[in-house]
């Protein structure tokens, strides 16, 4: 466990291109256990209650692994981080806030508030890939159309060499779905 008294937040979809908070670092990092994959529907930021869409969520999984960036608060924010990020993550209460380790590139593990989904959540879901991209391709919320936050987030995960392969499939057929 890392030494210093610092905030880290454990980005691995949005956070990764719009955090929304002042960072002072940026690690690639691991959070084991859980997995990625589009498994809650969201009714605010990327679809609406009438038309659904998908975001990312942290699915515990016994031998996941989710990768992506441990961000570090800009010391001094880390009050006002932290509440912004609930007003944001926690909106319909299908996210639940966990201090969970996860471990960068280097070996060295810090805790990070990490936001996981609740399987027992109306919003949570399950859905074939097929049917994910079906979905993206035509919701659209509060913070705009759902295809965006997919193309942004498999970008920014390639950018940093981190490419997932359920993303670069998805982003491939909602384009062709949006034609």
């Amino acid at each position: 466990m890392s030494d210093d008294m610092s905030m880290w937040v454990f980005g691995y979809g949005s956070l990764l291109w719009n955090p929304e908070f002042p960072v002072a670092r940026r690690e690639v990092a691991t959070l084991k256990g859980y997995s990625r994959s589009f498994c809650m529907r969201s009714i605010h930021h990327r679809g609406t209650e009438e038309n659904p869409g998908l975001v990312l969520a942290l699915d515990a999984v016994m031998d996941g692994n989710c990768t992506g960036l441990a961000l570090q608060v800009e010391p001094g924010h880390e009050e006002v981080t932290l509440a912004a990020l609930r007003e944001r993550e926690l909106v319909s209460s299908a996210y639940l806030e966990r201090f969970l380790d996860v471990e960068f590139t280097s070996g060295e593990v810090v805790e990070a508030v990490a936001y996981v989904i609740d399987p027992d959540h109306v919003q949570y879901c399950d859905l074939p890939l097929e049917e994910q991209a079906q979905i993206i391709a035509r919701a659209t919320g509060g913070r705009g159309p759902n295809r965006d936050y997919l193309f942004n987030t498999a970008s920014h995960l390639s950018e940093i060499g981190l490419g997932d392969a359920d993303l670069d499939w998805l982003s491939a057929r909602v384009r062709e779905l949006s034609q």
